[in-house]
């Protein structure tokens, strides 16, 4: 019964969420490690003793990516990693509007410090992100 639990909880973690639900939170989470400038992996504790660890996207911003063909980009990335890391620091999160996201086993959310600062809005006032509603993202690196 123990082991059915766990697989059914596992394959849930790792499906897409319908895009029409939505937890409205707050929920508590711990930062396991930063992904990129804009994703975490987080253990979030979702119900009486239980916890889930996804991956979970910052609602509202871009970073850089790591993996980019341009070098400026590349570098961007990282400084932007290093940002949201120093942001967060070592106290629990609040996750806030989690919802699904484009990929499967990744959720979208509002997060704010253990302060209570909104983690987006730091990320743009230091530079290091930008604005972001979905659909494409504008390039971060230099036309040719």
């Amino acid at each position: 019964m123990l082991r059915t639990l766990v697989v059914a909880l596992t394959c849930l973690a790792a499906a897409p969420a319908p895009a029409a639900e939505r937890i409205e939170g707050p929920l508590a989470a711990d930062v396991v490690r930063v992904i990129d400038g804009d994703t975490l992996l987080v253990r979030a504790k979702v119900w009486l003793g239980t916890e889930v660890t996804v991956a979970v996207r910052i609602r509202g911003i871009d970073a850089p990516e790591k993996r980019s063909a341009c070098a400026e980009e590349r570098r961007a990335a990282d400084r932007a990693a290093i940002g949201l890391a120093a942001t967060i620091g070592d106290a629990p999160i609040t996750l806030t509007a989690v919802a699904g996201d484009k990929y499967a086993g990744r959720v979208l959310a509002d997060v704010a410090t253990a302060t209570g600062t909104s983690v987006a809005g730091a990320l743009l006032g230091a530079g290091l992100a930008r604005t972001y509603a979905g659909g494409s993202r504008a390039p971060w690196c230099p036309a040719p």
